[in-house]
């Protein structure tokens, strides 16, 4: 089950697709984190929900809110997805140890050995403020990241 509202957010670092290291506590200094795990990169829901994220990124933008992917694809796979698709935003590999941070957000599908399709906003406080997913095969309703970036604070 994905973190709940309220929840402590694990602190983590992972690399990026240029394999910059990325940690979630140095994120939080800068305001709120979107976390958006998806499963496969390449594949034709992930990429679609992550080209819609890149098209709303003033959504993101007008609560200081920091879009971040993550999945579990190698870093060099998700630098030629993030090239291909010209993505606005990080996307963190979470290769190894395999789902880790997936599965410390209740965001990773065993079964599949990916990551599931959640979302986890974390607040400045390092408190979970929202979250949601959808099934394997669905795309999450832009509706739902309104929702969750206006409950948060203006900052």
């Amino acid at each position: 089950m994905v973190l709940a509202a309220g929840a402590a957010a694990p602190d983590f670092a992972l690399s990026d697709q240029y394999g910059s290291e990325t940690v979630l506590s140095d994120l939080l200094q800068d305001g709120p984190v979107a976390l958006v795990f998806v499963p496969f990169a390449f594949s034709r829901i992930c990429t679609s929900e992550f080209a819609e994220l890149s098209a709303h990124a003033d959504l993101f933008a007008e609560r200081s809110v920091q879009l971040v992917g993550i999945t579990v694809d190698s870093v060099w796979t998700l630098r030629a997805w993030a090239e291909q698709e010209g993505f606005s935003f990080p996307i963190l590999s979470d290769f190894w140890p395999h789902g880790e941070v997936a599965r410390a957000c209740g965001a990773l599908d065993e079964r599949m050995g990916a990551a599931a399709r959640a979302t986890v906003v974390v607040g400045r406080d390092g408190r979970v403020a929202a979250s949601f997913s959808s099934g394997a095969g669905e795309a999450r309703p832009l509706a739902a990241y309104r929702e969750a970036v206006s409950a948060l604070p203006r900052a």
